[in-house]
């Protein structure tokens, strides 16, 4: 029985200690926009969230790990308080929120990494 703690014990502790492969989750604020990545677990999929109820959209622009000197955008035209999520691809590396103002300059957030 003692045996059997000391392994459970040990093998928890591992589990604490050793980092995972899974990635970091970061976000980023423009505004109204609310960017983050890895988005539903998948660290292939980013999310925007449009938190203003102004009527213009919002966007976030990202790269991937398969192609990191392509600048890829997904827009949220969804309205106030909706999420739209990219389709699964590589890990996303690089992202920033951006809230889209009509007649007016933007709201960019800062550009963070996972």
């Amino acid at each position: 029985m003692v045996k059997i703690r000391w392994v459970a014990g040990a093998v928890l502790t591992a589990g604490l200690v050793i980092p995972t492969a899974n990635a970091v989750a970061v976000s980023s604020y423009g505004g109204g926009a609310h960017a983050w990545a890895p988005a539903q677990g998948n660290p292939g999929k980013i999310a925007v969230k449009d938190n203003s109820d102004d009527g213009d959209p919002v966007k976030a622009e990202y790269y991937r790990q398969s192609s990191p000197g392509t600048k890829r955008t997904l827009w949220n035209h969804s309205g106030y308080r909706r999420t739209a999520y990219s389709g699964s691809g590589s890990k996303i590396i690089k992202l920033r929120a951006i809230d889209e103002n009509n007649h007016a300059p933007d709201d960019v957030g800062p550009w963070v990494s996972p």
